[in-house]
């Protein structure tokens, strides 16, 4: 056999406990890259096959995370904003993510900056939700004028930009002031719907329920059609929970009607007393994200791991978190070639090491719970490129680096 044919992947993954669940997987299983794709899924690829060979023995395999709800629109000014994002590359790759949906950030006045300056020059694949809302969380006080919120104009720009943006954004209008004439009650959560009609996208909601004018069942119920999103799903303004811990027999109804409920940690959206016993009564939500921003990076989030783990801590299993990490986020916004290890698919690649101990985590009102598992991203691997590998993961020990390492470098001019 030629060196050629032996050769044919570019990167061997060996020994992982592979979790696919777009395929059903769940086993130890090894799998090759070659040319920016997933090559060979396969018990026992020989090591001869391959030109590096990184030993994951004892670790999970998964699909590249996917974050379907992060600020990641780096603009220049945060004049009239209350949202300062992160930058994709810098904060995503360690918690191996290597796709996210900036939710609103931008409406449609800002999306062209936005595209040129973050989503076409990142690492990370970038989609968008566009804000009803002409300057989005730009200019956030265009989130409270109902005359700024155009269906025609958002759905126009959707529809220009097909292959960045997923859907439409509808979030934090009219919380406590009294309703008027040029405020009714549904303005935004309506006008982002007709968008969403009018481009044959879904539409997310950050919410706040007003009753009786703004009675939350009448959105998950009503208002939203099915395969849109209600995001911040265990924030502590909804009625999710009885008195009694059970869940409110509407939240099952909505899921029936094919209303999608997102996590959306965010830095006041995620509480212990909401989502443990929603999870323990089997609502558990549709997919896992953060909400991540500047002002809840040091926490309470931290990262999309982290978010993942509080869930596997509140009962869901691991194979469970990282179907609602991949499988579901990548069908909610129309992407189902993401989020999986199928053969031909591109090689986004996220390798966790299960850690077993006692490990506190918290929430958005201050309150903290134990849990015995954690997750460590040892490896991100994004378009089969290496972009993360803080231990070393698919480097030598220094003694045994190849000869390159122990050249000196010619330092004359």
């Amino acid at each position: 056999m030629s060196n050629n044919v032996e050769k044919s992947l570019d990167t061997l993954l060996k020994g992982g406990h592979v979790i696919d669940p777009a395929n059903n997987m769940d086993r130890k299983m090894d799998l090759g890259i070659s040319q920016r794709k997933i090559a060979k899924v396969a018990e026992d690829i020989p090591v001869n096959e391959a030109k590096d060979v990184i030993d994951v023995s004892g670790h999970y395999v998964t699909p590249g995370i996917i974050d379907i709800h992060t600020h990641v629109y780096t603009f220049t000014s945060i004049s009239g904003s209350y949202v300062l994002s992160v930058n994709s590359d810098a904060h995503l790759f360690s918690g191996g993510c290597t796709t996210t949906v900036d939710a609103g950030t931008a409406g449609w006045r800002d999306f062209p900056d936005f595209k040129e300056r973050c989503i076409d020059r990142a690492g990370v694949r970038i989609f968008a939700f566009l804000n009803i809302a002409s300057g989005g969380m730009v200019n956030s006080a265009t989130e409270q004028n109902p005359r700024e919120m155009n269906p025609k104009l958002t759905a126009a720009m959707a529809e220009a930009y097909p292959e960045s943006i997923v859907g439409i954004k509808a979030a934090h209008y009219w919380t406590s002031q009294a309703w008027d004439t040029e405020h009714p009650p549904w303005a935004s959560v309506e006008k982002a719907v007709e968008a969403g009609t009018l481009c044959n996208k879904p539409v997310m909601v950050d919410f706040w329920p007003r009753p009786p004018e703004r009675p939350y069942p009448d959105l998950i119920l009503k208002k939203l059609r099915p395969k849109d999103i209600h995001t911040h799903v265990f924030a502590r303004q909804f009625p999710i929970v009885n008195k009694d811990g059970k869940v409110y027999e509407y939240m099952f109804q909505a899921k029936e009607r094919g209303v999608i409920f997102d996590m959306g940690h965010g830095a006041g959206s995620f509480w212990f007393r909401n989502g443990v016993p929603a999870i323990k009564n089997g609502f558990v939500p549709d997919s896992i994200s953060t909400d991540l921003h500047m002002g809840n990076i040091n926490g309470p989030v931290v990262s999309m791991l982290r978010t993942m783990v509080k869930c596997l801590n509140m009962g869901m299993p691991i194979y469970e978190v990282i179907y609602r990490s991949t499988v579901t986020p990548a069908q909610e916004i129309g992407h189902p070639e993401l989020g999986t290890l199928s053969v031909g698919s591109e090689a986004d690649i996220a390798v966790l090491k299960r850690l077993e101990g006692e490990f506190w985590f918290t929430d958005c009102g201050r309150a903290k719970m134990m849990g015995k598992e954690n997750l460590e991203c040892k490896l991100t691997v994004r378009g089969g490129r290496i972009v993360y590998d803080p231990t070393g993961l698919s480097m030598p020990e220094w003694e045994k680096a190849p000869a390159p390492y122990w050249e000196i470098p010619n330092l004359q001019s």
